[in-house]
């Protein structure tokens, strides 16, 4: 198994991304190998400062950067030598099995799309978050952010694939789909919440329970909470919130502290032919050794495959 990593990609790159690196390479089985893309020159004092032999990976030397400010599509097309063009074309040629990145989001997002593509019958690629449950376990909220106006038939595809994802992830036997509405009540809802109701009831492959509220988003109601990009995004960001000011005041609290985006490293952009993992710009080294080790995970699982296996059929296409 072969994980490409951005080195250049998010606000503490290169320090902290190769630092991630390294720290994850530290609990990789030795069959996995990490490509490193970026300037090289820049890596090597950080492995020197670790006692560590470059050499353990592979370093891809790319001499341009996709910046957090750079139109995404754009900068795709104009610097092809970028450290994220170049890993995706690596992945696009099957060199590595898996492309992560704290960098910037609609790079991530145009490589996905237009170098390796979607999945045939995928609507629109997602990417969820987890949510911590009550009782120790872990759900799924699609989409947070990607796509903030949605049909219906998207809502319906998202419940797949967060069915998909938690089964294979999460490692939960025929999760529960739950979609976020103002009410419990079918009828309850703006006309995409009702429309929607409507599309992912009559999808046989999956296990529907019905509308959720936002205050289910934490108990134990639902594994996989389906919304439009918009409203994702704003619960995601209000939990975020909270989990910071709970920091500020100096409480420690089990619960909330499983809040920490750190832990996770990232999420895996669902829909599409391959893995790939974005992180949170602002990632050090903790989590991008978590979305390393994450890479890993969805690679075994075969999360694309499976993906692709399911929209094969006609009832989800």
């Amino acid at each position: 198994m072969k994980i490409g990593i951005d080195i250049m990609g998010g606000d503490y790159a290169p320090e902290e991304t190769t630092l991630g690196a390294i720290a994850a390479w530290r609990e990789l089985p030795s069959h996995v190998k990490l490509i490193l893309f970026g300037k090289r020159e820049l890596m090597l004092p950080f492995f020197k400062r670790e006692g560590v032999d470059e050499n353990v990976m592979e370093i891809v030397d790319t001499p341009s950067v996709i910046s957090m400010s750079d139109h995404p599509t754009k900068a795709f097309q104009q610097k092809n030598d970028s450290s994220i063009v170049v890993g995706f074309q690596w992945l696009k040629e099957g060199r590595i099995d898996a492309f992560a990145s704290a960098g910037n989001t609609g790079a991530m997002l145009v490589g996905s799309m237009f170098t390796v593509k979607t999945i045939p019958g995928i609507l629109r690629p997602a990417i969820g978050s987890l949510l911590p449950k009550e009782d120790g376990g872990w759900g799924l909220i699609l989409d947070v952010g990607v796509n903030a106006d949605c049909k219906p038939e998207v809502l319906q595809q998202f419940s797949v694939l967060g069915s998909i994802y938690a089964e294979n992830l999460l490692h939960i036997k025929n999760p529960r789909i739950g979609l976020m509405s103002i009410g419990e009540e079918e009828e309850k809802g703006n006309i995409l919440v009702k429309e929607a109701h409507q599309l992912i009831k009559e999808t046989k492959e999956i296990n529907f329970i019905g509308n959720v509220e936002g205050r289910d988003l934490f108990n134990d109601k639902a594994d996989v909470v389906v919304c439009d990009g918009f409203t994702g995004n704003v619960m995601l960001k209000q939990a975020e919130a909270f989990y910071s000011m709970i920091l500020k005041r100096g409480i420690n609290d089990e619960y909330f502290n499983r809040f920490d985006y750190e832990d996770y490293g990232g999420t895996p952009i669902l829909g599409i032919n391959s893995e790939v993992i974005i992180a949170h710009g602002i990632s050090k080294a903790k989590a991008i050794k978590n979305m390393t080790l994450l890479c890993k995970e969805v690679c075994e699982a075969g999360l694309s495959g499976k993906i692709a296996k399911a929209f094969s059929k006609e009832t989800v296409s």
